[in-house]
């Protein structure tokens, strides 16, 4: 049975989506200047860390989020999968954006306190580990446990790494993108096969290689500290907050009067994966948190002690709130998901709590309640409990930017859906 919807529709990124992508990246690049010249500089880092690294987390996912769909070979998504691929072309742009902010920070230094209180020069990031001379036996900055980790964790090698990972899923991203494109062009199998193989590639590098991302772009901000299972709660994390981008998108096209063949039932997916995987988030949060309470070491206790502060206690809590009991509540019924205003609301309240969950890992091992930045009762310093105006331009700014370069891409595209995509009528006519 073939459909009656025409696939020579593009997308056309002009009007409002691009007047406020541009005005939310110039509040961000405002935002940015009055942190540095307010002598903010290492909250303003934190703050490019952790929306660098949330950019890049989005855009991998949706390099994922096509891998697995090729590999399961499932049918159900054909007709949305060029949203995921305009994630995947801006990955590239991403994974610049967050090695650009780390070397920056790496390389340029201030006067600040090292791990024993005294008064030295330290980086704007990953001063536990990157500190000057703190390897070096006898030097004042001197650390033997991190001295211990130095093999692993030294600038080269460090780089190294992060432009491993994310050159690897960027140029394994846009091969997906390219057989897309090419089969759109010449039909057949041939495109979709290599296409599975790609997938088949990334999936393995991926699920070796994501709990490293994570140990090396936020579990080493606080470097005497380490959780096996830290890797694999970044992931899920990366994995619901992407989803929520990619499903908020689909909605707000569907009702600017693009694809309007993607119906309540593709949209019920969308809804029981990020239900899925927000209890699967949960239990990694639960069960890190019980072990490391179970186990009782001061090693790893501090890392929660430490969130345990007054200034963060309640984001604490918050953070469990948002994340967990939002999609238990709002998405565990059917009609919730097939309903598109409570899913956009959902997917808006799953981003925040993503952030504020980011900013949970960041925030204490970067600046944190000593710097006085976090104390509640300066005015002139604090808002919120530490989420000021410089976190909220910084959002809004890298929102605008990943708003801008995605939707850029998706412009790029022929067609808003594969359409010589195999499995495209299996999509079209899919039914829950």
């Amino acid at each position: 049975m073939k459909t009656s919807h025409s696939f020579d529709e593009r997308f056309i990124f002009q009007g409002r989506a691009k007047t406020w992508s541009l005005v939310l990246i110039a509040i961000g690049v405002i935002g940015i200047a009055v942190g540095f010249l307010t002598g903010s500089g290492e909250r303003t880092f934190a703050n490019l860390l952790l929306m660098g690294y949330y950019f890049a987390c989005v855009c991998t996912c949706g390099v994922f989020f096509c891998a697995v769909q090729y590999v399961a070979q499932a049918g159900w998504s054909a007709s949305i999968l060029r949203i995921p691929q305009a994630f995947a072309k801006v990955l590239p742009i991403a994974a610049v954006v967050l090695l650009v902010i780390i070397g920056l920070g790496l390389f340029f230094t201030h006067p600040g306190l090292n791990e024993e209180g005294k008064q030295t020069i330290i980086p704007y990031l990953y001063k536990q580990w990157a500190l000057k001379g703190i390897t070096t036996p006898g030097n004042e900055n001197y650390n033997a446990v991190i001295a211990g980790k130095s093999g692993f964790l030294n600038i080269p090698f460090f780089l190294i790494r992060l432009v491993t990972y994310l050159g690897c899923y960027s140029l394994l991203g846009w091969l997906l993108v390219k057989y897309s494109n090419n089969e759109d062009e010449l039909g057949g199998m041939l495109n979709y096969n290599k296409s599975f193989k790609v997938s088949v590639i990334f999936l393995v590098i991926f699920g070796f290689t994501v709990p490293l991302f994570a140990f090396d772009t936020i579990m080493s901000l606080e470097a005497h500290w380490f959780s096996t299972m830290f890797g694999w709660y970044n992931f899920a994390a990366l994995w619901v907050s992407g989803m929520a981008v990619i499903t908020l998108t689909l909605i707000l096209l569907k009702q600017g009067g693009y694809i309007q063949w993607v119906t309540e039932d593709h949209l019920h997916n969308m809804g029981q994966l990020l239900f899925g995987f927000s209890i699967f988030w949960t239990y990694l949060w639960f069960a890190q948190f019980l072990l490391t309470w179970y186990a009782n070491l001061p090693e790893e206790a501090a890392y929660f002690y430490r969130r345990w502060e007054p200034e963060f206690k309640p984001w604490f809590w918050l953070n469990i709130i948002i994340n967990f009991a939002t999609p238990l509540l709002v998405l565990m019924s059917r009609d919730s998901k097939r309903m598109i205003s409570v899913l956009k609301v959902a997917c808006i309240i799953l981003i925040c709590g993503h952030w504020l969950d980011y900013w949970q890992m960041i925030m204490p091992g970067t600046v944190g309640p000593q710097s006085g930045f976090f104390s509640p009762g300066d005015s002139k310093t604090s808002f919120l409990f530490g989420i000021g105006p410089i976190e909220i331009a910084v959002f809004l700014g890298f929102a605008g930017l990943f708003m801008f370069a995605m939707l850029n891409a998706l412009s790029k595209f022929k067609s808003l859906a594969p359409k010589r995509h195999p499995l495209l009528e299996e999509s079209l006519h899919h039914h829950l």
